[in-house]
């Protein structure tokens, strides 16, 4: 607590019991009126009451009485006064005593008018961050447990088949030098999986690595695309698709890791090949929104079912929803781009429908 929030709490106090001093007072000059008014007009008419109060002076000491009367009207405006905080305050305390036998889901009620309101909503904003750490705690272990068995299974799948040829051609099992050749081709091909698999995996964890530094710079996004679409040339010569570009400014400058960024649109390019069955063109599109880049690449292949949408994103996460090899990648490549986006404060979303799919990367502009 800083000095000023001390001094005015102190000041409240005193104010405080100054209050009730006053009040106390008051309330003994207002009785000693109304016994002066009362006794006057009695013993005007009563010589016998005058003479039991003379008697009463005599033994009785009126002024010690009158003291201790004062005492205790200002105990009574003491207890009026802080009655109400108490009980707050022991109403606080019973939370807390909840809280820490793992009760965290409940909360302090909160009287913003009182001090101790203000303490209390100070103890249910840690509460709720205790409350989010430990679901973030659990959510890290249920992914981690996830990723491992995903990962295991992923990995696991082309090892076996490439263990199993290795086997075949240690142990001479095959008719020929046709078929060894085969054995080493589907070894290979199966290598070269497991090593994208791993590369993936790789990638992924760096990105959702949350020290992870960037090397940024001012970039050109049209630069940037226009290289990454010459790269990928033979493959889309090999599959008959034509790549189209739309770029509406001669300069779009974002201030990114130069790398990443290229990673996040190849892998929306290849998804796009992979996935988009039937397609026959992929376009990329940009423009400037606002103080955004924004960057479309779109496929007109199948759609992605909308009970599929919020999912896309997700680690491992196929719409096929089939492991098979022969289906796609890793199912790290759109979970990594959106990890490379969010890093370049960024965002990406995806529209599908049965006339096209585009996926929508927005980025701040740089200067």
């Amino acid at each position: 607590m800083s000095k000023n929030s001390t001094y005015k709490l102190e000041l409240k106090i005193v104010f405080g019991i100054v209050l009730n001093f006053v009040f106390s007072a008051l309330t003994m000059i207002a009785i000693y009126v109304m016994w002066r008014f009362l006794t006057d007009i009695i013993l005007k008419n009563s010589q016998d009451l005058l003479n039991m109060i003379y008697i009463l002076r005599h033994h009785i000491n009126f002024r010690t009485v009158a003291i201790i009367i004062w005492i205790i009207i200002f105990i009574i405006y003491f207890h009026l006064s802080i009655y109400k905080k108490i009980k707050y305050f022991v109403e606080i305390d019973e939370h807390m005593k909840a809280i820490v036998k793992g009760e965290i889901e409940k909360k302090i009620p909160e009287k913003p008018k009182s001090e101790l309101g203000k303490m209390a909503k100070n103890m249910n904003e840690i509460i709720d961050k205790l409350n989010k750490s430990i679901e973030e705690e659990r959510r890290a272990e249920q992914t981690k447990y996830e990723l491992i068995t995903n990962v295991s299974h992923d990995l696991r799948t082309p090892l076996t088949s490439i263990l199993g040829y290795l086997e075949l051609i240690d142990k001479d099992k095959y008719e020929d030098e046709v078929r060894l050749r085969y054995y080493v081709s589907i070894a290979y091909e199966k290598s070269k999986r497991l090593n994208t698999l791993i590369d993936d995996l790789f990638q992924y964890t760096i990105m959702r690595n949350s020290t992870l530094k960037l090397n940024k710079e001012l970039i050109n996004v049209i630069e940037l695309l226009n290289q990454v679409v010459l790269e990928f040339n033979p493959q889309f010569r090999k599959k008959n698709i034509e790549c189209r570009t739309y770029f509406s400014e001669d300069k779009l400058l974002i201030v990114a890791d130069a790398v990443k960024v290229a990673r996040a649109f190849e892998n929306l390019i290849s998804n796009g090949m992979n996935y988009g069955s039937g397609t026959e063109y992929i376009d990329i599109c940009t423009r400037k929104e606002n103080n955004s880049a924004v960057i479309e690449v779109i496929n007109y292949g199948e759609p992605i079912p909308s009970i599929d949408v919020p999912f896309i994103f997700e680690r491992f996460y196929r719409v096929e929803k089939s492991r098979s090899e022969f289906a796609g990648g890793s199912g790290l490549g759109l979970a990594i781009t959106k990890s490379i986006i969010e890093l370049h404060e960024g965002e990406i979303f995806v529209e599908s429908n049965y006339e096209r799919t585009v996926f929508i990367i927005k980025l701040p502009l740089g200067s």
